[in-house]
């Protein structure tokens, strides 16, 4: 990657942690309208949101034949719902209750004769308070929000280059608003051992049906309160033998046995002469771990690049 100042911004968790609570509120309401509205998808990848060059966005979502976008845009600090038909209602991003923007976000939607009913319960959090009666949560920082979603953007453009390595099952980079982090995840094709879930308000059956097969998964957490300081981390469900043992570069990743997860603190990459090589050894020797411990089809699995090249394709 040529050298882009500031690609990757320090994201102090103490520093932006009333934000951090705030903007996963707010994505979660955001989340839950594709939720409602989208068909079921496998492991629940129906749900996520994407990274764009400007924020997040839930792609379009169709409603009764038309079609409509919820987009966060961190750059101008606008929450936007655009649709089909050319319209467009805009939110200003700024300190507001989670019970404000939810009226005003579900306002918008009638305005727009997209109307929806989705649960109002946070999922994936201790103690969750229903969006429409949280006004604890009022925190806005545009310079945070702006950093975290640049560092979404780093990592989703090297994740995307870790999963073009990948021929088997994969999930698409995406964003889970339930656990507020960027994931990409590697399937072996084989059935898992069914999760014991326990996730706070997350179904298990849902969890269940994410775990149906084995994984290596990769992704980029913030940190909250229980863990302050954002890493970038690895995990294999089910655990091969062996796993909490091998050896991952770079130092100082290692393994947490409280996540049951491999961690690599995003301090280590942000200030790495070369970040993009830094993640992308952590990524391949974790996945490296639990394919070959784990027993996986590696040589079916590799992506094997075509040598042709070509700039234009012509009938």
């Amino acid at each position: 990657m040529k050298n882009v100042p500031d690609a990757w911004p320090d994201l102090p968790f103490a520093e932006w942690r009333d934000t951090a609570t705030t903007l996963h509120m707010w994505t979660q309401i955001v989340g839950k309208i594709r939720l409602t509205l989208t068909p079921w998808t496998n492991h629940s990848w129906h749900v996520t949101l994407y990274v764009t060059s400007r924020g997040l966005t839930t792609s379009p979502i169709s409603h009764d034949g038309r079609t409509f976008e919820v987009n966060f845009d961190f750059i101008d600090h606008q929450l936007r719902v655009d649709t089909s038909e050319g319209e467009r209602r805009t939110i200003d991003l700024k300190p507001r209750s989670v019970a404000d923007f939810y009226r005003m976000l579900m306002k918008a939607l009638d305005e727009l004769r997209l109307p929806v009913t989705i649960n109002r319960v946070p999922n994936e959090i201790q103690n969750p308070v229903p969006f429409d009666e949280d006004e604890e949560h009022t925190s806005y920082d545009r310079e945070y929000a702006n950093r975290f979603w640049r560092v979404l953007v780093q990592s989703d453009r090297v994740f995307k280059k870790f999963r073009s390595g990948f021929c088997g099952k994969c999930s698409p980079v995406h964003f889970f608003w339930g656990s507020f982090d960027l994931a990409v995840t590697r399937f072996s094709g084989r059935p898992a051992p069914p999760h014991p879930g326990g996730i706070p308000h997350l179904p298990d059956a849902i969890t269940r049906e994410a775990y149906s097969q084995e994984v290596s998964s990769l992704g980029f957490w913030p940190g909250n309160a229980a863990a302050p300081r954002p890493i970038f981390y690895s995990y294999a469900y089910p655990e091969p033998p062996g796993f909490t043992e091998a050896k991952v570069p770079p130092a100082p990743a290692f393994y947490e046995p409280k996540f049951r997860e491999f961690m690599l603190p995003y301090d280590v990459v942000r200030t790495a002469d070369n970040p993009d090589e830094v993640l992308l050894e952590f990524a391949q020797s974790t996945y490296d771990a639990a394919s070959t411990l784990g027993k996986w089809d590696r040589d079916a699995l590799q992506e094997v690049k075509p040598s042709l090249h070509f700039t234009h394709l012509h009938p």
